[in-house]
């Protein structure tokens, strides 16, 4: 039987947004894959959700779909596509379900592109979102976009907000507005049109749409503050509702106007759970439904209403795998656990059927619904790739550090025999407020290195999520000596099994991960290699360049770079990097405006001066996304490069140090992404 190599993320497909047509009778999800080297193919499937038939494919294999949602009859369903679009934004479609079937239709052609759609209760409009300018709303492209007309690029370009990029984009003056399309007459409404951003609407009543609004202060940019707007359609009319505060909040609204959103303490916000509450609007009254719930909301599935409105759903992340909870929307008694297992990226809540979408240690992802408590899968994406390769199970491992109990996972090479020795290969993920499981996102890496022939060993220290408020805000002011020394209680025992060679021990991990792999490898020699990823080197130079992440430095260390620039220049992994021996490989992605790469050429900059073997490689067109959504030839050739730095070091395999090697030799794309003065 085949191993798992990291060219095989190019057969692997994935499901997500699961939603369930209002008869309960099917299940509509996205499926997405690799299309070559640059893209991927996402289409609309629909699955019996019996399992009485396979799913099959809706909608067309072209261009990028996404958001598919049934209408409340079920006759129709809409989802956004790229499909036709040379400039890839999504446009909203239609399509009909009624049994005579048909033809997708483009419903919209606007200049801002379609997101977060919403159909009204009667099925008469549809609500959503676009990202435009002010100069698109004047000249009415966000209606109708002319044929001819072609965006510039601002040159020079001119910043006047605290925050002004995301993502791999610069907003340029952009802000999202809310819409309201008449579905039948194709009328489009504009509902918004102030100079600040919106979130994602929610219906009522027919008459009525609720969207978030964040506008408060002399800078919303730089405040949690957030408007729940209510939007009377007949009259036009709006009304500010509710404020909440946090980074964001998805709204769940009943026909009688009890909307359940998100809500974090403003006070150091990223060290604060997200509690889940609900406004009776009738009633004026507040409801805190998580109130005793020690775990904090996930970002996975928004709230959700269940089908007689008296209960809401949502999932949090819990001790190494997903919950999805309930809880009667008047506080009445506390949330009950629905279910729990693997990593769950999509939930949809319906009358007698729930459908989840996730992964698990042997898949890497699949859709299910839960009926009663029967578990029934309906899909199986990868299940001939499956049967074509080893997939070992990992061990869960509980152990104690110091500062208390940690748990994690090792995984051993499909081969593995007791009675060898293998290196071992640590993974820290990032967040740092985030939770790892047996699977998600990091699922193929992870089987990678271990068909590789390296043991793996992935934990949740202190600062993760869905362990509880005191387990997440033990890295206060100390995101290093903290977590480090968690990780490095899992690695020392798993280091002392008879199988590991705790002389051959790798250190590699993304974001909050790549800043715990420099700050690791300056404060110790263990390690025989590590690759740092997309991290963060530099505080004071991360505060001024991320985007709306510069608030983890005012919650998670509750200063700025002006009140405490030594201690947070003490914090930062550039300070020690003088000290640095271990051969490190810095990963970064030219378009991260998470973490910007200008502290990462810092790091490797002081490497290199002090004579470290190290690389910069940098990713084109990449964001923060990089392992989980960059393009699969970058996805895979990130993962090649991790093992090959590694192995160039390792007792066990017989290789070259990457700086010693040809260009593309062990790199499947064959291309050399390497940066400038990299040493290749």
């Amino acid at each position: 039987m085949d191993t798992i190599r990291a060219s095989d993320f190019h057969d692997i497909a994935k499901p997500s947004d699961p939603r369930v047509a209002p008869d309960g009778e099917h299940v509509a999800f996205v499926r997405s894959e690799p299309d070559g080297d640059d893209d991927y193919e996402s289409t609309v499937y629909l699955a019996p959700a019996d399992g009485s038939d396979d799913a099959r494919r809706l909608t067309l294999a072209e261009g990028t779909d996404a958001e598919p949602r049934f209408s409340p009859s079920g006759d129709r369903l809409a989802f956004t596509s790229t499909r036709g679009k040379a400039d890839d934004t999504q446009q909203l479609w239609l399509l009909p379900l009624d049994g005579v079937g048909g033809e997708a239709e483009r419903i919209t052609d606007v200049v801002g592109g379609v997101n977060a759609i919403a159909w009204s209760p009667d099925g008469s409009r549809i609500a959503f979102l676009q990202s435009v300018t002010a100069a698109d709303r004047e000249e009415e492209r966000d209606v109708d976009v002319p044929d001819d007309y072609e965006p510039e690029e601002p040159d020079p370009r001119v910043v006047d907000r605290t925050v002004y990029r995301t993502g791999t984009n610069y907003f340029d003056g952009k802000r999202p507005q809310v819409y309201v399309l008449d579905v039948d007459s194709g009328d489009l409404t504009r509902v918004t049109d102030g100079d600040h951003d919106h979130g994602a609407p929610a219906w009522g009543d027919d008459e009525t749409l609720y969207f978030p609004a964040q506008k408060a202060g002399e800078d919303p940019d730089d405040n949690y503050d957030i408007d729940v707007v209510a939007y009377d359609t007949e009259s036009g009319d709006t009304e500010d509702v509710l404020r909440t505060t946090g980074w964001g909040t998805s709204l769940a609204v009943t026909e009688d106007h009890r909307i359940a959103y998100a809500y974090t303490e403003a006070e150091q916000a990223s060290i604060q759970p997200t509690e889940l509450r609900v406004y009776d609007r009738a009633a004026e009254e507040t409801f805190d439904l998580t109130a005793d719930l020690d775990r904090g909301l996930g970002y996975e599935a928004a709230p959700q209403w269940g089908p007689d409105e008296e209960r809401v759903f949502f999932t949090t992340p819990d001790e190494g795998a997903t919950s999805l909870w309930s809880a009667p929307g008047d506080a009445s008694s506390e949330p009950e656990r629905e279910y729990r297992g693997g990593s769950v990226n999509g939930a949809r809540v319906a009358d007698g059927v729930t459908a989840i979408t996730k992964s698990e240690w042997d898949h890497p992802g699949d859709l299910f619904v839960l009926d009663g408590s029967e578990e029934r899968r309906l899909t199986d994406l990868n299940g001939e790739y499956l049967d074509s390769v080893a997939v070992p199970e990992p061990e869960p491992l509980a152990f104690e550090s110091e500062q208390g109990p940690v748990e994690g996972w090792v995984l051993t090479p499909p081969a593995f025999d007791a009675d060898e020795t293998y290196p071992l290969a640590v993974e820290v993920h990032g967040g740092p407020h985030a939770m790892w499981t047996t699977s998600g996102t990091m699922w193929h890496e992870f089987q990678t290195l271990a068909a590789r022939g390296y043991v793996v060993f992935w934990s949740n220290p202190r600062g993760s999520t869905g362990f509880g408020e005191e387990f997440m805000q033990a890295i206060e002011r100390d995101w290093g000596d903290v977590t480090l020394t968690d990780v490095m209680a899992g690695v020392e025992e798993v280091a002392a099994r008879d199988y590991v060679d705790e002389t051959n021990v790798f250190l590699t991990g993304g974001s909050f991960g790549g800043y715990m792999t420099s700050w690791a490898v300056g404060r110790s020699d263990y390690f025989r290699a590590a690759v740092s990823q997309r991290g963060v080197y530099d505080f004071t130079g991360f505060y001024g360049s991320t985007d709306g992440a510069y608030k983890l430095v005012e919650g998670d260390y509750d200063t700025t770079p002006w009140e405490e620039p030594e201690f947070l220049w003490e914090h930062s992994p550039v300070a020690h990097a003088d000290g640095v021996t271990t051969p490190t490989l810095v990963l970064h992605s030219d378009d991260d405006y998470r973490t910007p790469d200008n502290t990462a050429e810092l790091f490797h900059r002081i490497l290199r001066k002090h004579g470290v073997d190290t690389r910069l490689v940098r990713y084109p067109r990449e964001g923060h996304e990089l392992s989980r959504s960059g393009e699969p030839a970058h996805v895979v050739d990130r993962i090649e490069r991790i093992v090959r730095w590694f192995d160039g070091y390792s007792e066990y395999h017989d290789a070259e140090r990457a700086l010693d090697r040809p260009e593309d030799d062990g790199l499947s794309a064959g291309d050399d992404e390497d940066g400038d003065d990299s040493g290749e």
